[in-house]
């Protein structure tokens, strides 16, 4: 008898501890996912009262453009010495720090006074936010295993389409029914309400308890090799995975933070409905992310290589709606084709990270994806809105828009050239890997 409660209460406990350990990953993923929709909340909420800053600050679509893409800009400057660091200092405690930064940033845009005072609160933000995207999607992949990377980088990044989705859509119904200022003050709001339960719920401690063998997050190998920096630029098909994935943003980029002012003139919408309006195409880019994620996983699963075919069709899907769809009139046919178009317009970002874990060290993988993430700002995120922002200024802003799909087809000459140059790729990596055998 007591042989068999004993090896029954030693069944229920591992039963209890595995499930812990499943639940735990996800427990992972939803404070992180939560926080990347508190970053891009802080960001894109500026889109949602770009009407209205231009109407009380007397300011030009470029002088709009700047506030937008000067945060981008500074997490493209920035992303990559943070890495590193988070990747030694520890990457809970950096992102906490980091998340009070943007959080208490976007406070200080609530009592701004003028543009200067804006661009300086928007700055921090930029500071704030400039390694969250990677070393948080290095957290998250750390506890999971590497046949769903694919789909939980896309659902993760997807996060930041979310988010604006949130800021936009909440933030112009703030700034109508209250003011502009309290749009700002509600995202810095949720922003501490989050970083306090991600501190309480997230240690170093239990992030190595739950990590997974082989995982792209894992921070070292067992004994403690760690790869030169040096090889996150030497391999040229990871070259090519970053500049591609930094010029798909681009035009992903436009639609996140044009689309609100794009309804607004050209429909005759109401900041609040244009916010609303736009809300649901950025809607339809973070879907686009996560599906795309979804299929890529599923149709590479045998060959990775698919990765960068499925990267290449996403790209030309875009490129032909957007093209087609921004210079018809206004109405329901340009909506279908600017909704499809957003759909696919930032498709490849979980193929694109997936391919970067693939061909690169674990040891620096945190560090691999801030490059990337340098990528996809400076090419993407920054120059995207700024570019359209004083080509507006001279062409008007639907003409602007007209010109912005372009960037694909440079997107796809990228993605062609990374698809040649993978196995060479993967064969320098399996090299890199016997390196510590080697030297033992």
């Amino acid at each position: 008898m007591g042989l068999q409660a004993t090896s029954t209460l030693s069944v229920d406990t591992a039963r209890s501890s595995g499930g812990r350990r499943k639940i735990y990953p996800w427990i992972v993923f939803a404070l992180a996912f939560g926080l990347l929709l508190s970053d891009y909340m802080s960001r894109q909420v500026l889109s949602a009262v770009f009407p209205i800053l231009k109407a009380d600050w007397d300011l030009s679509d470029s002088h709009l453009a700047s506030l937008s893409s000067v945060v981008a800009l500074m997490v493209g400057l920035l992303t990559f010495p943070l890495s590193l660091l988070a990747d030694r200092w520890g990457r809970v405690k950096s992102l906490i720090l980091m998340a009070v930064l943007w959080s208490v940033a976007t406070l200080l845009c609530a009592i701004a006074q003028s543009y200067e005072q804006m661009l300086g609160a928007r700055f921090l933000v930029g500071v704030g936010e400039a390694a969250y995207g990677s070393v948080g999607i290095a957290l998250v992949l750390s506890v999971f295993a590497p046949r769903v990377h694919a789909m939980l980088a896309g659902a993760f990044m997807a996060g930041g389409s979310f988010g604006s989705v949130i800021g936009v859509a909440i933030g112009g119904f703030i700034a109508v029914q209250f003011s502009w200022r309290w749009s700002f003050a509600a995202m810095a709001i949720f922003g501490l309400i989050l970083v306090a339960l991600f501190r309480a719920l997230v240690t170093e401690k239990k992030l190595a308890a739950h990590a997974v063998e082989g995982s792209a997050g894992a921070a070292v190998e067992p004994d403690g090799y760690r790869a030169p920096v040096s090889t996150l630029f030497t391999n040229p098909a990871v070259l090519f995975a970053y500049i591609g994935g930094g010029l798909q943003m681009f035009t992903a980029a436009v639609l996140l933070a044009w689309l609100p002012s794009f309804f607004n003139r050209y429909y005759d919408l109401a900041p609040d409905k244009a916010g609303v309006m736009a809300s649901v195409f950025v809607l339809l880019v973070g879907s686009g992310m996560v599906v795309c994620g979804f299929i890529t996983d599923r149709f590479s699963r045998d060959n990775s290589a698919k990765k960068w075919t499925t990267a290449i069709v996403y790209c030309v899907i875009s490129l032909v709606s957007l093209g087609i769809g921004l210079r018809l009139g206004t109405g329901t046919a340009q909506l279908v084709l600017l909704g499809i178009g957003a759909f696919f317009s930032a498709g490849c970002s979980g193929p694109t990270a997936a391919m970067v874990a693939n061909l690169t060290h674990h040891s620096i993988r945190a560090s691999a994806m801030g490059t990337l993430t340098v990528a996809n700002n400076l090419l993407g995120l920054a120059l995207g809105p700024f570019v359209i922002g004083i080509l507006a200024d001279h062409l008007g802003l639907l003409r602007a828009l007209q010109l912005s799909p372009l960037v694909y087809i440079a997107a796809v000459v990228a993605f062609i050239a990374g698809k040649r140059a993978y196995p060479a790729g993967i064969r320098r990596l399996e090299n890199l890997q016997k390196a510590p055998a080697m030297n033992a």
